[in-house]
């Protein structure tokens, strides 16, 4: 498989590549887990070294690691697929992405060439949307893209549809809930392949070949929100997707904008009931671009942190001096969590400030499967 780069000082390794992948794919690892353990261990091929250890400091007896050959058995269905993996930071990683909280290490990609957009808008709204909220998504689409924005959806029918051909020849960035070769619904193949073949992509953060679960979804609408400068909701009904969309753009730092409906339709209830919370009422493109102004300079405001300089394995801890907090320490922690989600610097203030030492704690109960993170750096134990 060729890299996705041109730029080889910012690109993995083949090898590396691979060593990503299978600490990615391995047991109790999702994107926060995934950074910390390179932060820890130095890299991923000494994170993948430790990973027993760890987990049974957690106490879990057995631990899955993802073999070497299925790493590399997964790189290849990408390549024969057309797709591609691309690394955290590599040039074809969208820009917004990598700012947000935990974003993906590898990104399934499927085209390519709008994913180097700074302007990167998400449409989202019902899947059974009237006619006049197809319209409506489709005149944002095409007054945005004529602004130089990129599209983002989920490719969902509906308003996701409306809003991607809208956008086709300007750009339009597809979101998969399941592994980027399982397209849902099926009946959109020829959209993806039109937006694909006009410069538009479809990325995922989900394994080859996964067919998308209920719960899958939620993570699908994160990158639609991460990839953006803001998110606009049409015809959303009070307890959908698109709501989760919105939320997600609310802890991501994005602006959110709602069209306002007809209080009668409960297609309108969500978008209705954002714009009561706070969310920028909009009726056309030009709405959206005023309120996005300031966030359209060179210096990109948006971008609350840099993001871990991950690539080349330059993580700021070596392995060798990753601590063992002893057992009562580690017990501590354990007592202090139960089924009602601490923000971690709670956490870290009742251990006496020692945030290191916090954090490997975390990370030996999260390999064993013993806590569950949450948004706001929250942390609670599963029992």
């Amino acid at each position: 498989m060729s890299s996705p780069a041109n730029d080889k000082t910012n690109s993995l390794s083949e090898a590396e590549r691979i060593d990503w992948l299978r600490l990615i794919r391995s047991e109790n690892i999702g994107p926060r887990t995934f950074v910390d353990l390179l932060s820890h261990c130095g890299s991923a091929r000494e994170a993948l070294n430790r990973l027993p250890e760890l987990s049974r400091r957690g106490g879990r007896k057995s631990y899955r690691i993802c073999r070497p050959e299925a790493a590399e058995a997964e790189l290849e269905a990408h390549s024969r697929f057309g797709a591609r993996l691309v690394a955290l930071d590599e040039p074809d990683y969208p820009q917004h992405l990598k700012h947000i909280d935990a974003p993906p290490p590898l990104l399934s990609v499927l085209g390519g060439a709008a994913l180097s957009r700074e302007r990167m808008i998400g449409i989202v709204g019902a899947r059974n949307a009237s006619l006049s909220g197809r319209k409506l998504a489709s005149l944002f689409a095409r007054g945005l893209g004529g602004e130089g924005f990129a599209v983002a959806s989920g490719l969902a029918r509906g308003i996701d549809a409306a809003a991607h051909e809208a956008a086709i020849q300007t750009g339009t960035i597809a979101v998969f809930a399941g592994g980027i070769d399982v397209l849902y619904p099926p009946e959109h193949d020829r959209l993806l392949k039109s937006l694909v073949d006009a410069g538009g992509a479809a990325i995922s953060e989900m394994p080859f070949g996964l067919k998308p679960r209920g719960r899958d979804f939620p993570r699908r609408n994160r990158l639609i929100s991460g990839v953006s400068l803001g998110v606009v909701v049409i015809e959303a009904a009070k307890a959908s997707g698109s709501l989760h969309t919105a939320r997600y753009a609310l802890e991501q730092n994005r602006e959110i904008f709602a069209v306002p409906g007809s209080p009668l339709d409960p297609r309108s209830e969500g978008a209705n009931g954002l714009i009561r919370q706070g969310a920028m009422l909009v009726t056309s493109a030009t709405d959206v671009l005023e309120a996005l102004s300031d966030r359209l300079e060179p210096e990109l405001p948006l971008l609350r942190r840099d993001p871990s300089s991950l690539l080349g394995e330059e993580a700021s801890t070596n392995a060798n001096t990753l601590s063992d907090p002893d057992q009562k320490y580690r017990d501590q922690i354990l007592q202090a969590l139960g089924p009602t989600p601490v923000e971690l610097d709670e956490l870290i203030r009742f251990s006496d400030g020692d945030a290191r030492s916090v954090h490997i704690v975390l990370l030996e109960l999260e390999l064993a499967g013993r806590i569950e993170r949450h948004a706001g750096n929250k942390i609670s134990a599963l029992y």
